[in-house]
């Protein structure tokens, strides 16, 4: 069979003709005059080399070909109209969907864990897909549709991708509770002598752009340990005489742990956005998803009294 003289209105059109097993009652059904749908059913005999239909007493009787093709016919035709459907009238509660989202481990902890949470409530069937974030590649990855967002760092992306503001976070200084020296209020010299943990996200450093800051003073800090992530640092610190300059949000709900004040000197923030791709810009699935990921962290900001800002200071530099 060339399956090149097929097209979706001749298959609607058959599924019609098997279902009314007459000619003008499938026209009415598809809303076509009665010798459209006759010559229709001469196309799809030629087609299938088969009469498809054949008559009988009372109207037409499908053949054992007939038969045998609607079945997977009317599956085939359901899920692009369920394809279909989806794009233009996205249904929360009942939709299936998977999401593709990259992002860092911190995204994971402070965002992410919240949205999973809220979608189980209003949209089972989407599911959420976490990729391990390579910037590098992501606008690549994302044109291949490997990855369908990204909420990351609004610094350093590529600016053909199609974004969104989420929030602004702001770093907090964090230790043990009864910690020996720390306390609000810190003077700069102070702050450079106690024992601190930094995070170098490229993995080994031990300086960021607060020790440069620290230069400016005269001073260096007392840097005890390097960590390739933000994940593990309040619970280091929790249990020891270390302090850390850590993402705000990082620390929500640890207040019976540690102690928060704020650092001596300007540390610079970043802001968070969304990122998407052109090819699924329009999709509804996706409009809803990331609709709904804004609405969850805007719920989330509002936890700190204002709603998407937090700081307005510029992102920390790691090494």
């Amino acid at each position: 069979m060339d399956t090149r003289r097929l097209d979706l209105n001749l298959l609607v059109t058959l599924e019609a003709l098997l279902i009314e097993q007459n000619v003008t009652r499938a026209a009415a059904r598809l809303h076509l005059s009665q010798p459209a749908v006759s010559a229709q059913l001469s196309r799809l005999r030629d087609v299938f080399n088969d009469p498809l239909l054949i008559p009988a007493q009372r109207g037409m009787t499908p053949t054992v070909k007939a038969l045998e093709l609607l079945v997977p016919l009317r599956q085939a035709l359901d899920q692009v109209r369920a394809t279909v459907t989806t794009h233009l009238n996205f249904e929360p509660a009942t939709a299936s969907l998977t999401v593709s989202i990259a992002c860092t481990d911190y995204v994971q902890a402070v965002l992410i864990k919240h949205l999973v949470v809220a979608m189980r409530r209003e949209a089972p069937g989407v599911r959420i897909a976490l990729r391990v974030l390579d910037v590098p590649q992501l606008e690549l990855q994302m044109t291949r549709g490997e990855v369908d967002l990204a909420v990351i760092n609004m610094n350093g992306v590529p600016p053909a991708l199609h974004s969104q503001h989420l929030y602004d976070e702001s770093y907090v200084l964090i230790g043990r509770r009864g910690h020996p020296s720390l306390r609000a209020g810190l003077t700069v010299d102070e702050f450079a002598q106690l024992e601190h943990v930094v995070v170098s996200l490229r993995g080994g450093g031990f300086s960021t752009s607060v020790d440069h800051a620290l230069v400016a003073h005269g001073l260096r800090r007392n840097v005890v340990h390097s960590a390739s992530s933000f994940l593990p640092v309040p619970e280091l610190v929790a249990q020891s005489d270390c302090v850390a300059l850590v993402p705000s949000r990082l620390v929500d709900g640890r207040s019976e742990q540690l102690l928060c004040v704020a650092p001596p000197l300007p540390v610079e923030g970043f802001a968070i956005g969304l990122f998407w791709h052109e090819r699924s810009d329009g999709h509804a699935g996706f409009k809803w998803v990331r609709e709904f990921i804004t609405r969850v962290a805007d719920s989330r900001a509002s936890d700190y009294g204002n709603p998407r800002t937090l700081t307005t200071l510029k992102p920390v530099q790691t090494s």
